[in-house]
C-alpha cells in the first residue's frame, strides 16, 4: 500500500483510492458510511474512452454487479446511489455498423436485483452539435426510405436508486445549523428547472489544453445539483469510478466529504490537478492498473496485425 498526505490539523475531507472496485473493503469505505454516490461507470468498450477493455458485455455487467454490490454496503439507510450512463454504441469484428447495448436497463436490473429500490430516472440533454455523436441520422439522408432511420444521440441518463427507505426523522434531529446551511435553494430550482426530469446542461467535451483531455468526465452542474439535493453538509460522497474527480471537487466545495475509486493510475495527475493545492489523501490498492497505456498499446499491436 501507498500512502500520500500532508500533515494537518484536521483530517482531509477527500480520500482517493487507486484500486480494483471489485476488491474494496470495509477498511477503504465502511459500511453505511455514505450518504451519496454520484458516478459514471466505463462505458462497454467505449471507442473514445476504454475500447477493448471488456473481452465481453457480460464481463462488463460483472462489473456492474459487483458496483451494485458494493453501492449496497457502503450507502445508508435510505441514501442514493447516482449513475450517469446510456446505451452504448459500439462496432464489432469487421462489420460498419454497430450493436447497441442496452445499459439502462440492464444496470436498472442488476441494481434492482442487488435489493436498491428504483427511485427516479433524470435525462441529461446536451446541446445539439455540441458533443461527440455518431451521426447516424446521416444513414437516412443517403438512403431515404423505411428502415434506414437511426437517431443521433444527444442525451444520457442519470439512474436513481435508494438503499431502502429513508427516515425523514434524520432530518428532525439534525444540528439547525447544518439543516439551513444544507437547505435548497427552491428559487434557483424552479428557475434552473432542477424540478423536471429532463435537465440540460452543457457537455464537457476532452479538448487539448482542458484538465479533463482525452477524457469523459460529466460536468460539475450534475454532481453539484444531486449533492444539494440528497445531502447535508458534513455528509460523505463516493465516487466508485472517480475518473477526473469532478465529484470529489464538488462534494468538497460543497462542504461534504469526498471519496474516490479509480483504477487506472494515469489519473492520479489528473485528480490532484482537479484538487488544487487543498489537502487530500491518495493510497494505492490491488488491483490498480496504467489502464489507457495498456490499452493504446494492445490497440496499436491489433492495427498493426490487421494490416
Amino acid at each position: 500500500m501507498r500512502r500520500e498526505s500532508e500533515s494537518s490539523k484536521d483530517p482531509p475531507s477527500v480520500r482517493v483510492f487507486f484500486g480494483d472496485l471489485e476488491k474494496m473493503t470495509s477498511k477503504d469505505v465502511a459500511d453505511g458510511e455514505v450518504s451519496l454516490i454520484v458516478t459514471s461507470p466505463p462505458y462497454f468498450n467505449a471507442p473514445f474512452d476504454y475500447p477493448d477493455l471488456f473481452p465481453s458485455y457480460e464481463d462488463y455487467l460483472d462489473l456492474i454487479r459487483s458496483f451494485a454490490s458494493q453501492s449496497k454496503r457502503v450507502l445508508g439507510k435510505g441514501r442514493i446511489c447516482a449513475i450517469v450512463t446510456d446505451d452504448m454504441l459500439v462496432k464489432e469484428g469487421s462489420s460498419s455498423r454497430g450493436r447497441k447495448y442496452a445499459l439502462v436497463a440492464d444496470t436498472t436490473r442488476i441494481f434492482l436485483d442487488a435489493g436498491l429500490l428504483y427511485r427516479d430516472k433524470i435525462t441529461w440533454v446536451k446541446p445539439a452539435g455540441y458533443t461527440r455523436i455518431s451521426r447516424r441520422s446521416g444513414v437516412v439522408l443517403q438512403h431515404p426510405f423505411p428502415m434506414y432511420f437511426y437517431p443521433d444521440n444527444i442525451q444520457e441518463s442519470i439512474l436513481l436508486f435508494q438503499n431502502g427507505e429513508f427516515d425523514y426523522s434524520q432530518l428532525k434531529d439534525a444540528p439547525r445549523n447544518v439543516l439551513e446551511s444544507s437547505k435548497i435553494d427552491t428559487v434557483q430550482l424552479n428557475k434552473e428547472r432542477w424540478n423536471l426530469t429532463v435537465w440540460n446542461i452543457t457537455n464537457v467535451l476532452p479538448m487539448p489544453g482542458r484538465v479533463e483531455e482525452g477524457i469523459a468526465a460529466f460536468p460539475e452542474e450534475i454532481p453539484r445539483r444531486l449533492i444539494k439535493l440528497f445531502t447535508m453538509v458534513g455528509e460523505t460522497v463516493f465516487d466508485p469510478f472517480a475518473g477526473s474527480g469532478t465529484t470529489l471537487k464538488v462534494a468538497r466545495e460543497l462542504g461534504r466529504r469526498g471519496i474516490g475509486y479509480e483504477i487506472d493510475l494515469e489519473l492520479r495527475r489528473v485528480i490532484r490537478k482537479k484538487l488544487g493545492t487543498q489537502e487530500f489523501i491518495v493510497e494505492e490498492r490491488e488491483g490498480a492498473r496504467r489502464l489507457r497505456k495498456f490499452l493504446q498499446t494492445k490497440i496499436h499491436q491489433n492495427r498493426s496485425v490487421a494490416r
